[in-house]
């Protein structure tokens, strides 16, 4: 008969999982973790929320910089956490240089892509990909960081108190996401209004690295050795110094970027509820250039050009009452104003501070003929999808679309088979409407979508262009700031009810500078030359527009 071994002592814990030696209760240490992680949750998603804001707003396309950023992120913090579990045996210190770096790396991360997109350009030539591969970088540094914070605070709480692994699961991810919440919240009603992406950033990750060295060096300190405690303690007070400085020098950092971006002569910057808005020019005989979230919307060079393409053709009809979704430069009501029997025009504008610009600037209400000074000319601050919703049936004898470019995200319903309905419904019989539907020659497919989709809600169309092969034009609602994106041509649709709209001009106005019935027609027959047919119109559960 074999005798049974006697059971094997328990091996004795690594001495990297005793329990720690804590300057408080272990139910104090265990609040401060998890407080901790609370903290650096919120930190973490207002470094993803601020690397979405600021590629939308550098490099446009908001759903494709979200996608990028999620998808690179939550992969990167798997690999993070798996990578971190080398680093269980010093978790304290671990945890400590993890956070000094991911608050030096968050924190300077919306600078640091705004100094390459100020300084290299329109990201043209050796940074044609540059802000994608950029974005990419720091969403895959920021998200091994955060996905290494897990497994090591994990282990700071067991050290405390050991308790089963669902029940420190549970608590670990009740903080993490409550944290997440708040910092989720705090970046677009706190940060963002209040402090802006520059500084909001630089303030993130100053609250990370307090919090994450607090924890270490004041709870978790007798863990570490006295080398360690000093090495960690010159590491963050060194990124404090570094995130202090740039804090301080932020507005100086700002005022020399945006004059990279725009050129030297600055006269407004500022950022409303809405948008970043950015005057140069209009002095001292410089043409005046109006900038909407870094997009070039307004140059004095061209702007008549655009303008009277996108407003005159549709003013030839009866155009008593006129309705002009956007336009809140004052330009296309200009226009219209040129046109005797016009009673009243309504602009709906979602941003009020660019009215405010163009009543009370001296360059820009110039430009645009004093037009906020006409009492025919009513403003209603709305979204004009919203507005739309509401109008009364059958009010306008024209519809102004002076929107910007369908390929911006933020546009896409404002150039989708439902906004067209809407707009359709307030038109009057035999009324008209006019849309710039984005530079045809560079985006044949976005334009001739605009042109499917306003027929999908049983308008007639007459597509027409201006522009040559040979020129470029320094503004448009599609276009980045630099000379690298600057559109051939710009594309426009006249569409009406009943029958196709001819395309020509009012006699009874005074003569356009830049149109002729001749130039129209033979504007309408090259963009007829680039038709693409069988296109499916863009909704709102299905876009199909492309920055």
């Amino acid at each position: 008969m074999i005798e049974p071994h006697a059971p094997a002592p328990p091996s004795p814990p690594p001495p990297w999982a005793a329990p720690a030696r804590l300057p408080v209760r272990a139910a104090t240490g265990r609040f401060l973790v998890l407080s901790c992680v609370f903290v650096c949750a919120a930190c973490g998603l207002v470094y993803e929320l601020e690397l979405v804001a600021l590629a939308s707003y550098l490099i446009g396309d908001s759903v494709t910089q979200a996608s990028v950023v999620l998808s690179v992120m939550v992969f990167a913090m798997g690999i993070g956490s798996l990578a971190a579990k080398r680093l269980r045996w010093r978790a304290a210190a671990g945890f400590g240089a993890i956070e000094a770096s991911l608050a030096l790396v968050g924190g300077c991360s919306a600078m640091a892509m705004y100094a390459v997109f100020a300084w290299t350009g329109d990201w043209g030539g050796l940074w044609a990909d540059g802000p994608r591969w950029l974005l990419v970088a720091f969403s895959l540094t920021i998200g091994l960081l955060i996905g290494a914070e897990v497994p090591l605070l994990m282990e700071l709480i067991q050290r405390i108190r050991r308790q089963d692994a669902g029940g420190a699961v549970a608590d670990l991810f009740a903080a993490d996401y409550v944290g997440a919440l708040v910092g989720g919240l705090a970046f677009p009603f706190l940060l963002l209004p209040q402090l802006g992406q520059l500084t909001g950033a630089l303030i993130t990750g100053t609250v990370n690295a307090l919090a994450g060295g607090a924890l270490v060096l004041g709870l978790f300190r007798r863990d570490l050795t006295r080398r360690a405690r000093w090495t960690l303690l010159i590491a963050n007070l060194t990124v404090l110094g570094l995130l202090a400085s740039a804090a301080a020098l932020v507005d100086d950092f700002e005022r020399a970027a945006r004059h990279a971006v725009y050129g030297a002569d600055v006269r407004v910057a500022l950022r409303t509820g809405v948008q970043e808005v950015v005057l140069t020019g209009g002095t001292h005989g410089r043409p005046l250039h109006l900038f909407l979230d870094g997009r070039l919307r307004v140059s004095g060079r061209d702007e008549r050009r655009y303008h009277e393409a996108l407003v005159r053709p549709a003013m030839n009809g009866p155009h008593a009452r006129v309705l002009i979704l956007g336009g809140g430069d004052g330009l296309a009501a200009r226009e219209v104003l040129r046109h005797r029997g016009v009673r009243r025009v309504d602009v709906v504008e979602v941003d009020p501070g660019v009215v405010r610009l163009a009543r009370h600037d001296t360059a820009l209400s110039a430009l645009n003929g004093h037009a906020y000074d006409d009492p025919r000319v009513r403003v209603i601050t709305a979204d004009a999808f919203r507005w739309l919703r509401t109008a009364r049936e059958a009010t306008y004898d024209v519809v102004v679309c002076d929107l910007p470019d369908p390929g911006i995200t933020a546009s896409t319903k404002l150039y989708s088979e439902e906004f067209y309905g809407l707009a359709r419904r307030v038109l009057a019989p035999g009324g008209r409407l006019a849309v710039h539907a984005g530079p045809l020659s560079a985006r044949p497919r976005g334009y001739w979508t605009v042109v499917a989709t306003l027929r999908a809600v049983g308008l007639h169309t007459a597509p027409y262009r201006v522009g040559d092969r040979d020129a470029r034009f320094a503004s448009g609602p599609d276009r980045i700031a630099g000379a690298l994106r600057a559109p051939r041509d710009w594309g426009f649709v006249l569409a009406a009810v009943r029958t196709t709209p001819p395309l020509g001009l009012d006699a009874h106005a005074p003569p356009p500078r830049t149109l002729t019935r001749s130039s129209l027609a033979a504007d309408a027959r090259a963009a007829a030359r680039t038709r693409l047919t069988g296109l499916p119109p863009s909704t709102l559960v299905h876009p199909r527009y492309a920055n």
